[in-house]
């Protein structure tokens, strides 16, 4: 069908769903601070001053012995696996991640050198940090989303503001309303703590209430550092170096609306369903808490189980809404926990090779950057369905999942 674009010219796309959320722009920052993962080991041990070689060599036998081709075959890698529990199946040169972004930086440390002090109280410090280094990335984000819509910042209506990183009242969505000079009714929702399905919830809420408010413009803002859980390596605490080998900082920012401007505003994805779901008795499996020396969490060996037993029926409950049946017919934008996370739905739900490119290239760009990840991989797939035109697939998609265990999901169509 014609739709006229910004320009005023005519082009090939699909047509909006009257009354359906779309997304209208879409964008990410960082902090400065870029690692590169063949330096982690060697970085990771100068600056926590580690000087207990026997757990500088466990580190790199962890980088360097998990081969997820194997993971479940090689005797070895069931001892370990034991041994380090979900530690095993999340970590290793095989993670393919590349490079992360961090604010942790040296003047940082040498700012706070308590930061690197094994049972130290230092959740004051971090939060010091913390705080303002998440509303920096999220302005920044946000700014370069609201320039590609193409509309003055104040014709956004609501905020819907998503973080694991920071504590403070009020929160990180009254500042960051403020310096984008936002009117003072601006509607805001805040999401704390959710994990890494925050971003997924983020767009469902937006959804909600972009279709239930006509007219309006919903800015999603998602801001994430590992200042909160950084610390020096334990032997008694394996898990924490999945937060040395994987994860990430950044921002993400999207503006959602309904029945979208087309003289001046550009859709590139339909918002179609929405659903989340908790598994029953599984609220242990990712376990943390917040403490005087930070966030601490534990993630149990059988969550990659729990999500190949439950996945497809949740996957198949989406695509019956518009009546898909053939999971190679879509396209696919799931958050990358992990490799494995993406291993184990490729080979459950028999998905073609490159059916979850777009979700590794941003693990391997970015590491995981909880909540802001699926919005990395949804810019990929935009600019990947781009390329292919028509002939691209039109329906797709979105998974997340958490503590919980959690799984937030949306059917998305491409415009």
């Amino acid at each position: 069908m014609l739709k006229t674009n910004i320009n005023g010219a005519s082009s090939l796309h699909r047509t909006p769903t009257p009354g359906k959320a779309t997304v209208l722009a879409i964008s990410k920052a960082f902090p400065k601070q870029l690692v590169l993962q063949d330096r982690l080991v060697e970085g990771y041990i100068r600056d926590t001053n580690c000087d207990d070689l026997a757990i500088k060599e466990k580190l790199e036998r962890l980088y360097c012995i998990f081969d997820y081709s194997f993971i479940f075959e090689s005797s070895t890698i069931h001892l370990y696996f034991a041994r380090f529990g979900f530690l095993g199946w999340y970590l290793g040169k095989t993670t393919t991640v590349k490079r992360r972004y961090t604010v942790l930086s040296r003047e940082i440390l040498d700012n706070y050198p308590e930061l690197a002090t094994e049972g130290s109280p230092t959740i004051k410090q971090r939060l010091e940090i913390a705080n303002p280094a998440v509303l920096e990335m999220a302005l920044e984000a946000s700014l370069a989303c609201i320039k590609e819509w193409g509309r003055p910042a104040q014709d956004i209506t609501h905020i819907v503001y998503v973080s694991s990183s920071e504590i403070r009242l009020p929160g990180g969505d009254l500042y960051l309303a403020t310096e984008l000079g936002l009117r003072p009714d601006v509607g805001r929702v805040m999401l704390y703590f959710l994990g890494c399905y925050g971003g997924a919830t983020g767009l469902r809420v937006a959804k909600d209430i972009a279709e239930n408010n006509p007219g309006s413009r919903v800015l999603v803002t998602t801001s994430e550092t590992t200042i909160l859980g950084f610390r020096p390596p334990n032997k008694d605490r394996p898990y924490d170096l999945v937060g040395a080998a994987l994860f990430g900082d950044g921002a993400a920012a999207v503006i959602i609306g309904s029945d979208p401007d087309l003289a001046r505003e550009r859709p590139f994805m339909e918002l179609n369903y929405a659903a989340q779901q908790f598994l029953p008795g599984t609220h242990t499996v990712i376990d943390g808490g917040l403490t005087e020396e930070g966030i601490n969490f534990k993630l149990g060996r059988d969550l990659p189980q729990k999500i190949e037993d439950n996945i497809e029926e949740f996957c198949k409950k989406l695509m019956s809404k518009a009546n898909i049946n053939q999971y190679n017919d879509m396209f696919w934008a799931v958050h990358p926990g992990g490799p494995a996370i993406l291993n184990k739905l490729e080979s459950t739900l028999s998905l073609n090779s490159d059916k979850l490119e777009c979700s590794r290239r941003a693990l391997m760009d970015f590491g995981n950057v909880s909540s802001n990840t699926i919005f990395y991989v949804m810019e990929y797939m935009r600019d990947e369905l781009k390329s292919k035109g028509r002939g691209g697939e039109e329906w797709g998609l979105a998974l997340a999942f958490g503590p919980g265990i959690t799984f937030e999901g949306i059917l998305m169509r491409s415009l």
